[in-house]
């Protein structure tokens, strides 16, 4: 192995860790990858139109149709008529939703603590970067396959 295959498998690695530790969320609070994503997006913005949320989630209109429909059912979120367009409605979180959101929020920066407390400042000022440019050229790689 080259040394370049030994750190992608570290990012592999680590990507199965993540996603194992998401999935262990979304088992507690009985929800999928897409409407936890959901969720997060609407703890950043607050209550946003559906078309808003198909854009920051990058997928279609019908498709936020589905989650939301779904997060209403499970009493995540309601449908709010929007007070200033008569033909917009916001998705606006309930307590149930506030509190998912906010287990969301505190185990985001329970994980970061608990990742990189003991990392020196300029070790991880690094780390950061290399991660950054390294997403950015992977961003871009998938988009020139597509």
């Amino acid at each position: 192995m080259t040394d370049l295959t030994v750190v992608l498998d570290r990012v592999l690695l680590l990507s199965t860790l993540v996603q194992a530790d998401l999935a262990r969320f979304e088992r507690d609070e009985g929800l999928t990858t897409s409407r936890v994503h959901l969720l997060w997006v609407l703890g950043q913005a607050g209550p946003s139109t559906q078309q808003a949320l198909a854009v920051a989630l990058d997928v279609t209109p019908r498709n936020v149709t589905g989650l939301v429909d779904g997060l209403v059912t499970s009493g995540h979120v309601t449908r709010e008529p929007h007070p200033a367009d008569r033909r917009a409605t916001l998705v606006t979180p309930t307590e149930k939703g506030r509190r998912a959101i906010a287990d969301l929020v505190r185990s985001h920066e329970d994980l970061a603590q608990r990742l990189f407390d003991e990392v020196p400042r300029e070790r991880l000022a690094v780390f950061a970067e290399v991660l950054e440019e390294t997403a950015a050229r992977f961003a871009r790689l998938m988009e020139e396959a597509r």
